[in-house]
């Protein structure tokens, strides 16, 4: 399901192995400020917009009702 609802393009359609690849894969660093965590992603990175823009996605989703 996270194909179908948080990316588009090529990774929608891709393969496990694929998505496994370029999306697991990423050389980011995770810090904290301000009570926050930040996810710091590389900006040469090739597919950071893809990653970006899947965590925007997933953050509007509705929550689920009890």
């Amino acid at each position: 399901w996270t194909r179908v609802l948080l990316l588009d393009g090529e990774l929608a359609s891709a393969e496990p192995k694929k998505l496994r690849y370029r999306l697991l894969h990423v050389a980011a660093r995770l810090t904290r400020g301000g009570r926050r965590l930040r996810l710091r992603i590389p900006a040469t990175w090739p597919w950071r917009n893809a990653l970006t823009t899947a965590f925007h996605r997933l953050a509007a989703l509705p929550r689920p009702a009890d």
